[in-house]
């Protein structure tokens, strides 16, 4: 089954076409798990769950009990012993919440050290990614922040597709450029672009005109439904059939070329 990373610079929508990817593979009776690894964790409500229940869920990096139970190290610390590879299989249904087919499963960040530190909370997220990404059958979408910190080289293998989504905007593009400079780093080498809030044929050839090293998949029309979904609490997948079709058609290309 298919699994997709989805990058982007803060506010570019990210969030939007991982919650609709996610709500679309689930409507056609795919499992579904959708991991929100970006530190604002907002894919649930774009996945439409109420936030009472989102209240309730605490993000895996912050479960310090567990945390300390599967690595043997102290959360919050960096050094001494403990356990690089912990066990992780039954978190996904333990500590994920369900919603219209979608699985959702808010990783967390950690909150100290510097980039690339290993501590016990960083060893519990990163084996957790590697079992969700290898082992595990279902369709998996990560939403992840601008970076690659969450993928380890081995487990950015088993990424079918990273996705970097922009805005007709130079700090958007270069973004994107980063990241794909980052991913290859690490192996990634599928990497392609969504255009995201696009007005005009004009927005469409400057993003086209200024990645011509990414694989376009398509774009996405500015559209004022989804700020009203994001008002309500609802996923725009509930709110508006053409910003779905506009993502049906993203999905039957990424699937295309993945193949």
């Amino acid at each position: 089954m298919l699994k997709v990373a989805i990058t982007g610079k803060g506010g570019v929508g990210k969030t939007t076409l991982s919650s609709l990817l996610a709500r679309l593979y689930a409507a056609e009776g795919n499992t579904v798990l959708a991991i929100d690894a970006n530190p604002d964790a907002n894919l649930g409500t774009a996945l439409g769950i109420p936030v009472e229940e989102l209240s309730r869920i605490t993000p895996i990096a912050q479960m310090e009990e567990l945390v300390q139970e599967r690595t043997g190290g102290k959360p919050g610390t960096i050094g001494g012993f403990f356990k690089l590879n912990p066990r992780v299989d039954d978190i996904p249904e333990r500590f994920s919440i369900a919603k219209d087919g979608v699985r959702l499963l808010i990783m967390g960040t950690v909150k100290k050290g510097g980039s690339g530190c290993m501590c016990p909370e960083s060893a519990l997220l990163r084996s957790l990614l590697n079992h969700l990404l290898l082992r595990r059958s279902e369709v998996v979408i990560l939403d992840m922040d601008a970076g690659v910190e969450h993928l380890g080289r081995g487990t950015a293998e088993s990424v079918d597709a990273f996705i970097s989504v922009v805005e007709p905007g130079r700090r958007s593009l270069d973004t994107a450029q980063a990241v794909k400079r980052l991913a290859h780093d690490i192996g990634i080498k599928k990497c392609y672009v969504v255009g995201n809030k696009i007005t005009s044929d004009a927005d469409r050839q400057f993003i086209i005109e200024n990645l011509p090293d990414f694989e376009l998949l398509g774009f996405i029309s500015y559209n004022p439904k989804i700020a009203e979904a994001d008002r309500k609490g609802i996923s725009p997948f509930d709110i508006d059939p053409n910003v779905v079709s506009e993502v049906r058609v993203i999905k039957e290309k990424l699937e295309a070329i993945s193949r």
